[in-house]
């Protein structure tokens, strides 16, 4: 006689947000951020703590999607990053950000030599 056990397969918890990105759950947190925390060490456990929007539950099947299938989420990551390099790279030619610092300072200096002086 043996015992038959009947398993429900379950889909990783994930959903895709309007601007392409993987969120964990319901929650708005990433998987690009839950794996960058898990890769710089944190333990499924630690992460609950870090993110507690997230349930344990969650973050191990996120980390088991991700270790059942690497190619494809390091891939969806690269495009990720690929992704905002180009917008940063876009926001610093339309707002000419090159040397923000700078005209920063000469405008402080500027009005504090302005004020100083009245």
């Amino acid at each position: 006689m043996s015992v038959q056990i009947e398993f429900q397969v379950t889909a990783p918890p994930f959903r895709w947000d309007e601007a392409g990105g993987i969120r964990i759950g319901q929650s708005r947190v990433t998987l690009d951020s839950l794996l960058a925390t898990y890769h710089n060490g944190s333990t499924p456990e630690e992460i609950a703590v870090q993110y507690p929007v997230l349930c344990l539950g969650e973050i191990y099947a996120a980390i088991a999607y991700y270790l059942t299938h690497p190619q494809e989420i390091d891939n969806y990551l690269e495009q990720r990053h690929k992704k905002a390099q180009q917008q940063r790279n876009q926001f610093v030619q339309q707002y000419n950000l090159a040397n923000l610092r700078q005209r920063l300072r000469d405008r402080l200096i500027f009005a504090l030599i302005i004020h100083f002086s009245a």
